[in-house]
């Protein structure tokens, strides 16, 4: 009885282990840097998206040979794996002379997990270029 009872413990315990070696594969993956495939569209045809955590924060850069579109609202979206969209900050930002570019952006928390990265133009509400991840990270 004793026995039996033994192999069931350790039964469970090895079950447990394989459960969590999944979970912790996955979140490895969430930590970055990832970087994206290069955006694809009418146009934002240039450049990707890379992904990292700092300070506890996940954050989008795109990449040195990224061309901001010019458009007159060019805007930061994200699609999560299950494709809801989140519209976050605008890649132009008025300054006092003339305008500057936000090349990074702050992914909110809400935000799950992001499977691709979207130049969206809110002006003329139009999809501008997107660029996908191999993988959803988060």
């Amino acid at each position: 009885m004793k026995l039996n009872r033994l192999k069931f413990v350790y039964s469970f315990a090895a079950i447990a282990l394989f459960a969590l070696v999944p979970a912790s594969v996955s979140f490895a993956q969430g930590n970055g840097p990832h970087t994206s495939s290069k955006f694809e569209g009418p146009k934002a045809n240039t450049g990707t998206v890379i992904h990292t955590i700092e300070g506890g924060k996940s954050i989008l850069r795109v990449s040195a040979d990224f061309k901001v579109p010019d458009t007159p609202a060019p805007t930061w979206r994200v699609v999560d794996s299950k494709g809801n969209i989140y519209t976050l900050d605008a890649f132009k930002v008025a300054a006092v002379v003339g305008s500057k570019e936000k090349r990074e952006v702050v992914v909110p928390s809400y935000v799950h997990d992001i499977a691709k990265v979207q130049v969206y133009c809110a002006f003329a509400e139009v999809l501008l270029g997107e660029a996908k991840f191999a993988a959803p990270v988060m």
